[in-house]
């Protein structure tokens, strides 16, 4: 009985012994003030704010799970006339429309190596975003994809007086959610240009902030599967949707190099063999391949808040996903603004750096474990739909404590456990 007692005794004080994790809202004695003359600082400083810079928004390779799959909502629009003088219609228009957004997705999947320069090295990195048909939901049994015969807004008109290439009416008339989807009008060239032996019924389109205009189609597709022959002219015209100019003068991009468009393929001749571009902003019969400047350019048009882009966007940050937490194990920067679709945790041994906005989806929270470190260097902390989410959450274990710099006061919206003001020492991580 005494040896029973004794047993107990040990293993109870043992377990007393043993350390359990603790979790808490941040507090301000949670919180370290970083000097401002601390290096992390001197970008916020200078004259080049990190958050309206393209390279801030090139997907981390490494880390793709930091910048989630974004889907550019779309539909199309067939335009013919009254007496339908176009017979791609019916079943194989809506096969073709579908086939059209599949190949073009296709392309952005597999972002080619630039032919130009010839032999460059240039990196390869995932566009990252996608296209989905969107139906207008107070359509029954709408597919986003429609039909229109008008008398007088058929036909795309490319040159000459009565050029509409410009012109919106076709817009205004037939438009469906033109607010939140991208609306694609599929046109016929006029029939008195193409009688012109000097005019090419080839395809051609045109970006008109939130619709865009394509011809070329009804002339050149001869079989079912031809859509793959126009996926080019889908992504080239929402590359201007979402701030891309043509490659071929200057851009803003230096790795989208400037050159001669005297070569639309590599079959021209021999020097066309190393002169030809296959970039999606190029006038070419490939249009396949996005520089990283360019990604980086539609990643962050994609994630301004007042960007017409944006509003394209099916709103997944707007819901929390447990399968899409980020965990931070290793030294993170964020130069570039996030939104979010999963918690967020940073590990032991985790270092994250949030300079600009990040989403965190309504119900999420940011937990920094024991052994991680967070630092807020001017960030601003929300939810993008107006919801509410939890706040951040410290966790200790035995002596290790998870961390948290502030370098200035975050902005913090929508938190139903707000964080504390400045507070403690200042301390160098």
């Amino acid at each position: 009985m005494i040896r029973t007692l004794t047993f107990l005794i040990t293993v109870l004080s043992a377990s007393a012994c043993i350390p359990i994790l603790q979790s808490r809202y941040l507090t301000s004695e949670d919180i370290v003030v970083l000097p401002r003359e601390d290096n992390l600082r001197k970008v916020r400083r200078g004259r080049i704010d990190p958050c309206l810079q393209w390279e801030s928004y090139v997907p981390d390779t490494s880390h793709m799970s930091h910048t989630p799959m974004r889907y550019l909502r779309v539909n199309v629009h067939w335009m013919n006339t009254p007496d339908t003088a176009y017979d791609l219609t019916g079943q194989r228009a809506v096969d073709f429309a579908k086939g059209l957004i599949r190949a073009a997705n296709y392309d952005l999947a597999k972002n080619r190596q630039m032919w130009l320069p010839n032999g460059n090295s240039t990196p390869v990195v995932p566009t990252n975003y996608r296209y989905v048909l969107t139906p207008d939901p107070d359509i029954p049994g709408d597919e986003g994809i429609y039909f229109h015969f008008d008398p007088e807004l058929t036909y795309y008109i490319h040159k000459g007086k009565n050029r509409n290439l410009y012109r919106r009416e076709v817009f205004e008339k037939y438009g469906v959610q033109l607010d939140s989807v991208l609306n694609i009008f599929i046109m016929p060239h006029h029939p008195d240009s193409v009688a012109s032996p000097t005019y090419g019924a080839f395809g051609v389109g045109v970006a008109l902030g939130n619709a865009i205009k394509l011809a070329g189609i009804y002339h050149n597709a001869k079989d079912r599967d031809d859509y793959w022959n126009f996926r080019g002219g889908v992504n080239h015209e929402t590359g201007h949707i979402l701030g891309l100019g043509h490659s071929w003068v200057t851009d803003g991009c230096d790795d989208t190099p400037v050159h001669s468009q005297e070569c639309f393929s590599k079959g021209q001749g021999a020097k066309c063999d190393t002169m030809t571009s296959n970039n999606v902003m190029d006038y070419a019969a490939e249009q396949n391949s996005w520089s990283p400047c360019q990604v980086g350019k539609i990643q962050q048009r994609l994630a301004q808040e007042n960007s017409r882009g944006r509003n394209f966007l099916l709103p997944t940050w707007c819901e929390l996903k447990d399968s899409l937490e980020v965990v931070i194990r290793d030294s993170v920067e964020w130069n570039g603004a996030h939104d979010l679709e999963g918690r967020l945790t940073i590990a032991s041994g985790g270092r994250l750096i949030i300079r600009c906005r990040v989403s965190i989806p309504p119900g999420g929270v940011i937990t920094v474990e024991p052994g991680g470190t967070l630092v807020l260097d001017g960030a601003r902390l929300h939810n993008a739909c107006g919801k509410e989410w939890e706040g951040i959450v410290v966790q200790k274990f035995g002596d290790e404590v998870g961390k948290v710099f502030y370098t200035d006061n975050p902005v913090v919206e929508n938190a139903r456990n707000p964080l504390p003001p400045l507070g403690a020492q200042p301390e160098t991580p």
